[in-house]
């Protein structure tokens, strides 16, 4: 059962909810999950380019900011929201875009991109067992099959990693707690967006952590320096791979669910590991392959039926 609503007749800032399309994806939802999925598994390559030039913090406030700009145009961006929902948003804009966008592209100063989009498919393993907690549901047998087979498929990604060296294990543990910190901003985003629709709630999100992040950006600028290919990569991230992906996200996740718009998550590492290694000639060890493997066949276990 989903959580009690506390004295206001709102569920309580950490909470979820079902999907409002239950049955099996159509086209709109397939539309959505490919395009989340293509845009984001640009996002890894998109960030270490970024990074030749300019500070991590940099990288997230001007992504943010970006993003920002691009839904703020939309006229349902600017849809009231109650004031009930204000600290709800607040506690979603910094677990789903100022913490992890901050964390991403540092742990990516000691990982390679192929590596940080194979640890971020543990996103839809993350925001599945989030999901069992908020919607008080029992893992079934695939439920806690894919959960295991989850764990064992991230030791197989991040070990070989992080026995390289102490800063590369760094990397790992980083990408590791933004993961997690996505699955969590998939689920509280949910009724949100049911409420109040994409636009709306992205508006005050993306607004929040561009706020939240500056500070950090100020302090990086005097290690940046503005070149244009590093510039238009993190151009490219914040209008599409933000604006675009994250509302897009949204609205998958308000229609199918936190745990089923996981699946779009399952397709981000492929598209990652291929434009790593096609662009940036990076090595993906046989063992990350089988891992990644793994992790995404535990994803698709433990999101297999609404809880």
């Amino acid at each position: 059962m989903p959580s009690s609503p506390g004295r206001s007749g709102r569920p309580p800032i950490f909470s979820t909810a079902r999907g409002s399309q239950p049955g099996a994806f159509g086209p709109v939802e397939w539309a959505l999950l490919a395009g989340v999925a293509l845009i984001w598994g640009s996002s890894y390559l998109l960030i270490e380019i970024g990074l030749e030039a300019l500070a991590p913090a940099v990288v997230a406030w001007v992504r943010l900011t970006l993003g920002l700009l691009v839904i703020a145009c939309l006229p349902a961006a600017r849809r009231p929201v109650d004031r009930a929902d204000r600290r709800r948003i607040t506690v979603l804009a910094l677990v789903w875009t100022s913490f992890p966008f901050l964390l991403s592209p540092i742990s990516q100063q000691h990982i390679d991109s192929a590596l940080a989009g194979m640890i971020n498919s543990l996103i839809p393993i993350f925001a599945a067992s989030i999901a069992m907690v908020f919607l008080r549901t029992v893992p079934g047998i695939r439920q806690k099959s894919g959960l295991v087979l989850g764990l064992v498929g991230a030791i197989s990604l991040g070990l070989p990693a992080a026995s390289e060296s102490s800063a590369a294990a760094w990397g790992v543990w980083l990408a590791v707690v933004a993961a997690v910190f996505y699955g969590l901003g998939l689920n509280l985003a949910v009724p949100l967006q049911q409420r109040y629709g994409g636009p709306a709630v992205m508006a005050r999100v993306l607004g929040i952590s561009s706020v939240v992040t500056a500070p950090f950006a100020v302090a990086g600028l005097g290690d940046s320096a503005w070149e244009a290919g590093p510039v238009l990569a993190v151009t490219v991230l914040g209008v599409v791979n933000t604006g675009v992906a994250f509302l897009l996200m949204l609205v998958l996740a308000g229609r199918v669910g936190p745990t089923r718009a996981g699946v779009a998550i399952y397709f981000i590492p492929i598209v990652a590991i291929l434009l790593g290694t096609v662009f940036r000639s990076e090595i993906v060890l046989p063992i990350q392959w089988i891992g990644t493997a793994v992790v995404l066949i535990g994803a698709w276990l433990t999101s297999r039926r609404e809880f």
